[in-house]
């Protein structure tokens, strides 16, 4: 069953059980309160009854006028209960409360009966136990007891206005019910609709991303289906941009294993035809196999960042130990290139909780960068300073080829080198600083560069954050 189903047939389900529950709540409940209400009634008409038979037994002396006010009150014969009789009894007030014919019985003291308005009873006769509203008659002169009365013995008063009254109310009820259920299969249709055609078009667009098409989900609101469109959309944009960077990876990867491989081919060959010494041949293949080992080691650093796998074993270290000890490690290399290299270091700086083996890793990456990017006399200055109470940062400056502000965006990318890098010459995989930017921020911190243009320097800084 399709999710547009499901929600139409539980929202009518909850209506309709809603709608079950408040017919039935509403119909007992108000049958309730009307039998309530009846009784009272009964109470009413019981109470003013007594008084005038009391007033006629204490005036007549006796019981002869009760038919009298049996009749005035509208609980005359059986025959006259149903309207057969006429009079002016028939047309008052209480004939209009009880149309019903409403049974009616004095009894005496002594438990035998003076009147039955039924004539289900002879007068004279025992009485069983009778029902119905029951009140106490009264000679009013001694104020002594002269019977009771009966009224509606058998439970008839207001019986077919109080099953009409309340069959009517059922009858309005289910209608407005069934009208209830309907509005909502209508609502719950549009409302399923709305919520599942996002979901159906989400569904369509994976497969269509599944068959190498990136689509894009139109954004029709703002809510969590709203969002839900945008966030794929989003994702789609992130994956679109991750297959032009895989792409242009697979592409740098093979240039870069290209240049080594066709070198050790052409020296491998030419020694083969005798063309080469072999210390010549021997140099130049090995030279070229170690760029190959350093560009697998920094795609194995690299495939560390992207799965998660990359472990951080932190300490607390001095910033300055940690940089004067990078500083004896850098300087063959930089007096092999005749580069001048100093350490600028305040004396604020706090320990830092890090893993030495990985920042030194990063820091030798953006160094050697610096130091490929230098001309012969050149220098190199790294600096550490306190920033903020919160992170402190350290900086390479170089004045070496330079960053063009168009590159200044892209150069922590993945295989990216600036053609100032490529035409001179320089030798580097473009993902020095990559690895070093996702040391960084597995530590908390951050990097970014700066540079004033072509020929006038860099500068690469790492911030990290301190604890307080």
């Amino acid at each position: 069953m399709s999710l547009r189903r499901r929600i139409m047939g539980l929202t009518v389900l909850a209506v309709v059980l809603t709608v079950l529950a408040s017919v039935a709540v509403g119909y007992y409940a108000t049958q309730a309160r009307l039998g309530a209400f009846v009784d009272e009634i009964g109470d009413d008409e019981a109470v003013q009854l007594a008084r005038a038979l009391s007033r006629s037994y204490t005036a007549a002396g006796g019981w002869d006028a009760a038919d009298i006010v049996l009749s005035e009150a509208g609980y005359g014969s059986a025959t006259a209960a149903r309207g057969e009789g006429s009079g002016e009894a028939d047309e008052g007030h209480n004939e209009a409360l009880h149309r019903d014919p409403v049974r009616v019985v004095i009894v005496g003291v002594d438990q035998r009966v003076v009147r039955d308005n039924f004539g289900e009873l002879a007068p004279g006769a025992p009485t069983a136990e009778l029902g119905g509203y029951r009140e106490t008659l009264f000679d009013l002169t001694s104020n002594e007891p002269v019977g009771y009365v009966h009224v509606d013995v058998q439970r008839e008063f207001l019986s077919s206005e109080s099953h009409g009254f309340l069959s009517t109310l059922l009858v309005i009820t289910l209608v407005g019910g069934v009208l209830t259920a309907g509005i909502a299969i209508v609502v719950a249709a549009w409302v399923s609709g709305r919520i599942t055609a996002p979901v159906t078009a989400l569904t369509e667009a994976t497969q269509s991303i599944a068959r190498g098409d990136m689509t894009q989900l139109p954004v029709t609101s703002s809510d969590e289906l709203g969002q839900m469109s945008a966030a794929f959309n989003r994702m789609t944009s992130a994956l679109e941009t991750q297959r032009e960077l895989r792409r242009g990876l697979v592409n740098d990867i093979a240039h870069e294993l290209n240049t080594p491989l066709s070198v050790i081919q052409l020296e491998a060959r030419g020694l083969g035809d005798g063309l080469q010494s072999a210390e010549s041949a021997s140099g130049h293949i090995i030279e070229e196999v170690e760029r190959l080992r350093g560009l697998v080691t920094d795609l194995e650093s690299l495939a560390e960042t992207d799965y998660g796998e990359m472990r951080l074993v932190r300490e607390l270290t001095s910033v300055s130990d940690l940089l004067v000890a990078e500083m004896e490690r850098w300087e063959p290399q930089c007096q092999a290139r005749e580069l001048d290299l100093t350490l600028e270091v305040a004396a604020d700086l706090p320990a830092v909780d890090l893993d030495r083996m990985r920042m030194s890793q990063a820091l030798g990456n953006i160094v050697n960068n610096a130091i490929r990017c230098c001309e012969p006399g050149g220098s190199i200055a790294v600096r550490a300073a306190r920033d903020t109470e919160e992170t402190l940062s350290i900086s390479v400056v170089d004045d070496g080829i330079g960053i063009e502000a168009a590159d200044l965006p892209h150069v922590f990318e993945r295989l990216y080198r600036t053609d100032q890098s490529r035409g001179r010459g320089i030798v580097g995989t473009g993902l020095g600083l990559a690895i070093a930017q996702a040391i960084v921020e597995a530590h908390g911190g951050m990097t970014d560069a700066a540079s004033d243009g072509p020929g006038r320097g860099a500068t690469v800084t790492i911030r990290l954050p301190v604890e307080s």
